[in-house]
C-alpha cells in the first residue's frame, strides 16, 4: 500500500516484522470494531460462549447480506455498475468450527426459506401442475447444475449456494470430463459479474436468466486446498474470484452460557430489514434496482485506491497479480455490501456512500488479500500434498457421497474403491 501519512508509515514498518497470520488477526480485530453493534456483539459472543472462530463467522455474515440484498441494489464508480455478490471459502481442519459459523450466520434467511417452502406445498397441495406457483427460496445446499440454474431462474434476484464441503463441486470443475463440472465454473465465472445465462434444451424447457446473482459459501479441509489450484480452476480465473478464510482466532475454553437470544434477535432484525426492503423492490418494480450513489469524497477514495491496485499489480510476478486485478471487482461489490450492511438497522439504504464506508471496505479486501498470500505460502508455494484416496473416501462417507462419486474423482476402478470404501466403514466402526 503506497504511504500518505505518518501512520501508513508505522503500519507498514510494523507489519514488516509481523507474518501475514499477525497481520490478518489485526486487519479482522479491526474490521469487527467497525461493524455495526448487533453484528460486532454477536461475533464476540459466539467466539467467547461458542469457541466459533471470528473469522469464520464475519464471512459467513458477508455471505448472508450479500445473499440477501440481491440484485436490488447496485452501486455506480468509475464507469461501471456492480453489484455486491461475492464467493466465500472457509479453509480449516476437521473439528475447527466451520458449519457452526456458517449455519449461525445463515439462521435468518434458512427460517425464511422454511416458512417460504411451507407455504409453498400448502398453497400448492391441490392444484393441477399448470396452476402451481414457483417455489421462493435463498438457498441450495445439494443440487445439480442444472437444479441450481433453474432455482436461479425461478429466484431470479439472488441464489445462494451453501455448500459445507467445497472439495466435491471443486473436483469436478477440475474433471476435463465432467459436463457438469464445466457448466459449474462457468456458472460461477458469469454470475460473478452478472452476465446473462442462457439454458437451450431439445426436450424441455429453455429459459434465459438476464442478469445473474449467485453467492458462495462453503468449507474446505486443508488437505485439499491445493485441488483449488488444479486442473484449469487456476487458469479459468475462479480462485481469484473467491475470498479465502484461513483459521487465525482460537478459543480453547468452554463456557457453560449461550449467546443470548437478544443477541441473536439484534441480528436477525438487522438481516431480515434487508431482506425485506429487497422483497418489496423484487415484487413492485420487476427487475429493477435501487442505485446507490457515492459522495465526492467517496468516489475519489475509490480512484485513488483503485490506481493503487494497478501500480501493486504491475510490481508483481506470483499468483497474487491476476488476484489483485479481481480486487478492482471487488472493491466496488465490498463497498455496496457494507453500505447495505451499515444501513440494515434503520433502512437508509438510499442514503449516499461515504468515504468512512470506503475504508472498512478497503480494510475488508485486504484482509481477504492476505488471506490469500497465507493460502500460497501454506498450500501453493511448498511442495503440494494431495489427499489420498482415503481421505477422499473419508470425505465422501461424511457428506452422504456415493462410492460412484468417488470413482469419478479419482479414476480408480470400482472394485478397488469398493474394498478401500469397506475399510474405511471398519475403522469408523471401531
Amino acid at each position: 500500500m503506497d504511504v500518505k501519512n505518518l501512520k501508513d508509515i508505522d503500519d507498514k514498518i510494523g507489519n514488516a516484522f509481523k507474518t501475514n497470520k499477525e497481520i490478518a488477526i489485526n486487519q479482522l480485530e479491526e474490521i469487527i470494531s467497525k461493524m455495526p453493534i448487533e453484528i460486532k456483539t454477536l461475533i464476540n459472543d459466539a467466539f467467547t460462549l461458542k469457541r466459533i472462530p471470528k473469522e469464520y463467522l464475519l464471512s459467513s455474515i458477508l455471505f448472508a447480506y450479500s445473499n440477501a440484498g440481491g440484485l436490488a441494489f447496485s452501486i455506480k464508480a468509475m464507469g461501471y455498475i456492480n453489484y455486491a455478490n461475492l464467493y466465500f471459502s472457509i479453509i480449516g481442519s476437521r473439528g475447527d468450527i466451520k458449519s457452526p459459523a456458517m449455519d449461525l450466520a445463515t439462521f435468518p434467511l434458512i427460517k425464511y426459506d422454511n416458512e417460504k417452502y411451507k407455504e409453498f406445498k400448502k398453497n400448492n397441495a391441490e392444484l393441477e401442475e399448470i396452476e402451481k406457483t414457483d417455489r421462493k427460496q435463498l438457498f441450495l445446499q445439494d443440487a445439480t447444475i442444472e437444479s441450481a440454474i433453474y432455482t436461479h431462474f425461478k429466484n431470479k434476484y439472488s441464489i445462494g449456494i451453501f455448500i459445507d464441503e467445497l472439495y466435491f463441486i471443486i473436483e469436478k470443475m477440475a474433471n476435463k470430463s465432467s459436463s457438469e463440472g464445466t457448466a459449474w465454473r462457468t456458472f460461477f465465472l458469469q454470475g460473478n459479474t452478472n452476465k446473462h445465462i442462457d439454458i437451450s434444451r431439445k426436450t424441455t424447457e429453455s429459459f434465459r436468466i438476464e442478469k445473474s446473482y449467485p453467492t458462495l459459501l462453503g468449507s474446505i479441509q486443508n488437505q485439499f486446498v491445493p485441488k483449488l489450484f488444479a486442473d484449469g480452476n487456476l487458469e479459468s480465473g475462479l480462485i481469484d474470484r473467491i475470498l479465502f478464510t484461513n483459521k487465525l482466532t482460537m478459543n480453547n475454553q468452554l463456557s457453560i452460557n449461550d449467546i443470548s437470544t437478544e443477541v441473536k434477535e439484534n441480528y436477525s432484525k438487522s438481516l431480515i430489514n434487508l431482506l425485506n426492503y429487497r422483497t418489496e423492490i423484487e415484487n413492485t418494480f420487476e427487475m429493477d434496482d435501487l442505485q446507490i450513489e457515492l459522495d465526492s469524497s467517496a468516489n475519489k477514495r475509490l480512484f485513488h485506491y483503485s490506481q493503487e491496485l494497478i501500480n501493486r499489480q504491475n510490481k508483481v510476478n506470483d499468483l497474487s497479480k491476476e488476484y489483485i486485478s479481481k480486487m478492482m471487482i471487488n472493491i466496488h461489490k465490498i463497498t455496496l455490501l457494507i453500505h447495505l450492511i451499515l444501513n440494515s438497522k434503520r433502512q437508509t439504504f438510499q442514503s449516499k456512500i461515504n468515504v468512512e464506508t470506503i475504508e472498512i471496505a478497503i480494510l475488508i479486501l485486504e484482509f481477504y488479500f492476505i488471506n490469500f498470500k497465507i493460502v500460497l505460502d501454506e498450500n501453493i508455494n511448498q511442495k503440494e500434498k494431495l489427499p489420498t484416496t482415503e481421505d477422499i473416501i473419508r470425505l465422501a462417507i461424511k457428506n452422504n457421497a456415493t462410492q460412484k462419486d468417488v470413482v469419478a474423482i479419482t479414476g480408480m476402478n470400482k472394485s478397488t474403491i469398493s474394498r478401500k470404501w469397506n475399510n474405511e466403514l471398519l475403522q469408523l466402526a471401531t
